[in-house]
């Protein structure tokens, strides 16, 4: 497995919708298996095949290597531990 965390920097305004945080656990085929979506005003939300909430699913496709998600300016991806995605998970609403 692999744990991601992307920062999705924009200005909150621009997207009210849209997390500025997005954290995946990842197979080894790089699918997600857990999401959560952290939004500016401190809301998350999450998903899994177990579900999730309502605004929140799991993608459809792989997902990119953290180079090719870097190379859009407004996205700073990063691996993250599994301790990590696990602690967040726990406290995901």
């Amino acid at each position: 497995m692999k744990y991601i965390r992307v920062a999705w920097n924009h200005a909150p305004d621009d997207r009210d919708d849209s997390p500025v945080l997005i954290y995946s656990e990842l197979d080894s085929e790089r699918n997600e298996i857990r999401k959560i979506h952290v939004f500016s005003d401190g809301r998350v939300e999450y998903a899994s095949a177990e579900g999730g909430t309502s605004n929140t699913d799991l993608s459809e496709t792989a997902i990119p290597e953290l180079e090719e998600i870097a190379s859009d300016p407004v996205f700073s991806p990063s691996e993250i531990t599994r301790e990590e995605f696990e602690a967040l998970w726990a406290k995901r609403g």
